[in-house]
């Protein structure tokens, strides 16, 4: 193993410039499939929160006793797909609306609008079925007046984000694959230029094990180094982003984290692909 460290530094020393050459191509590589990560991530971000504004109003009929209300409350809470019920009183509802439509306040006078119920969902039960269900549920308690929780568009936020989904997967993996030829292709030419070098070993007896661990550590060196470099400057575009254009979001630590490593096992393998073919020809 030693032996093996010391001719993959000793590479990197011989030849700095194709192994620049091969750490930059890493790392932009994995900063286009990166550019791409942080857009799917803060469309994901914007359509989660979006979703956690879907939400069931059931409006109750004038004069129906508190304690009905609150016992039908009870039952609602206990639906699987409900994450919480609260009870908005006339007054709550003219105040609300006074603070949200400001410029037409006057036109809202006290009793004009009705006490309701609004009824959060849990998450994964936000699609337009598990909605529905819940709202024909509450609409058959007696008091309940009207249901609405805007069909029309939970349908479209639903049919967004599975579009969005299909998208996200497909030119995934095309940016993956794409990473995957040209970050093999720049290693298979740090390995040709080396050619001579491993014909030389093989002829003095060595083991294909000990031909491939040199390059087998130089690639996931160079992989690691390219992957932390294509971090760097994800995390400077998105800088960018957020101060001049819009407010954005990272990527969490464990996705970072994944990113290097990507980078890692793409050198390595790599490395083992351009060696191996090379180990046939010799």
């Amino acid at each position: 193993m030693k032996l093996a460290l010391r001719e993959a530094l000793i590479a990197f020393r011989r030849v700095p410039l194709l192994s620049a050459l091969s750490i930059v191509t890493i790392a932009f590589s994995l900063f286009a499939f990166g550019l791409f990560g942080l857009v799917a991530t803060n469309l994901r971000d914007t359509l989660q929160h979006a979703e956690e504004r879907v939400e069931i109003r059931a409006f109750v009929t004038d004069a129906t006793p508190i304690d009905v209300v609150s016992a039908a409350m009870a039952d609602i809470s206990a639906y699987h797909e409900v994450a919480h019920v609260a009870y908005v009183s006339p007054d709550s509802a003219l105040a609300r609306a006074k603070r949200e439509l400001g410029d037409f306040s006057d036109v809202f006078e006290p009793g004009i609008l009705p006490a309701s119920l609004e009824i959060g969902l849990k998450p994964g039960a936000r699609d337009p079925a598990s909605v529905k269900s819940v709202a024909t549920r509450v609409a058959t308690f007696s008091f309940v007046d009207d249901v609405r929780y805007g069909e029309f568009w939970v349908a479209k936020l639903y049919q967004i984000r599975t579009v969005a989904t299909v998208v996200g997967i497909v030119l995934g993996v095309a940016f993956a694959a794409v990473a995957v030829i040209i970050i093999g292709a720049t290693i298979r030419m740090a390995v040709l230029a080396r050619g001579r070098e491993i014909a030389i070993m093989r002829l003095v007896g060595a083991t294909d094990a000990f031909v491939r661990l040199p390059f087998l550590i130089e690639g996931f060196t160079k992989g690691v180094l390219g992957g932390l470099l294509a971090l760097a400057l994800t995390y400077v575009a998105n800088a960018v982003i957020n101060h001049y254009v819009l407010r954005t979001v990272f990527f969490d630590p464990g996705f970072a984290v994944l990113g290097v490593c990507a980078g890692a096992v793409i050198g390595l393998l790599g490395s083992a692909v351009s060696v191996g073919r090379h180990l046939r020809r010799v």
